[in-house]
């Protein structure tokens, strides 16, 4: 059992080497796409942290603050205090890196506003995947001492299953949060180009650049869960088979 265990190891670190490399990969392309256009200013000499206040103006969404965060790409949403929150790099720049980077993140103050539905899905799973990520583990561990201890096959079965849909939720949230950027992302382009923000097709362009290099992130991130899920799985049954063969 020992050696299969090793075995399973060994071949899911070699599966996920590739994808500790296209994060890697993912990420310097993120920010070096970012420090490209950083120095590309828009022609409409708006700032990040006024593109978002305009943006939110014109889709009549009101009791939102757009407020200046620390760091270099930090920004993010927070439904819970209503708060936009805009980097360094991206609060006081006219660059088009910024501007894409802070309508993206009023697409999800839109997509909030709208109750675009896997915004609203992923939104429901944030404290689930929470609690069921600290319980997987442990669920998995006392289904297979019900197995091979108390020789409760049954009931240690359904305790390991529940365990490894518990360890799933990360992966279905990973899933989920996909299309709510892809979408943020969409909402942006259309938004600059509609309010005038980015006047010529070169800062579209850019803009478009910036947005496709982040949702990198996104892909890289749902195949490296997926395979932590699948590595899971495969100790989890290589515990389960070899008390089955002792």
């Amino acid at each position: 059992m020992f050696l299969d265990i090793y075995f399973v190891y060994l071949l899911s670190g070699l599966i996920l080497l590739p994808c500790i490399l296209i994060s890697a990969f993912a990420s310097a392309r993120v920010h070096s796409v970012f420090a490209k256009y950083d120095g590309m200013p828009t022609s409409s000499d708006w700032t990040g942290g006024d593109t978002a206040r305009m943006l939110l103006e014109k889709n009549n969404v009101f009791g939102v603050q757009v407020t200046h965060g620390k760091g270099r790409l930090t920004d993010n949403f927070n439904p819970k205090t209503m708060t936009v929150t805009l980097s360094d790099s991206t609060y006081t720049s006219n660059s088009v890196a910024a501007v894409a980077v802070s309508a993206h993140e009023i697409g999800h103050v839109v997509q909030r506003e709208e109750g675009y539905l896997f915004y609203r899905l992923r939104g429901a799973l944030v404290p689930v995947t929470n609690f069921g990520t600290m319980l997987a583990l442990p669920l998995v561990i006392v289904g297979v001492l019900l197995t091979w201890v108390a020789a409760l096959t049954e009931i240690g079965n359904i305790v390991v299953f529940i365990g490894i849909c518990l360890y799933g939720l990360s992966t279905l949230f990973t899933l989920i949060t996909l299309p709510v950027e892809l979408n943020a992302s969409s909402r942006a382009k259309r938004m600059l180009a509609q309010t005038g923000v980015l006047v010529t097709k070169e800062e579209q362009r850019a803009a478009s650049k910036v947005l496709s290099a982040a949702a990198m992130t996104y892909f890289a991130a749902l195949l490296t869960s997926l395979l932590l899920f699948l590595r899971f799985l495969l100790y989890v049954f290589v515990l389960l088979g070899g008390r089955r063969r002792d």
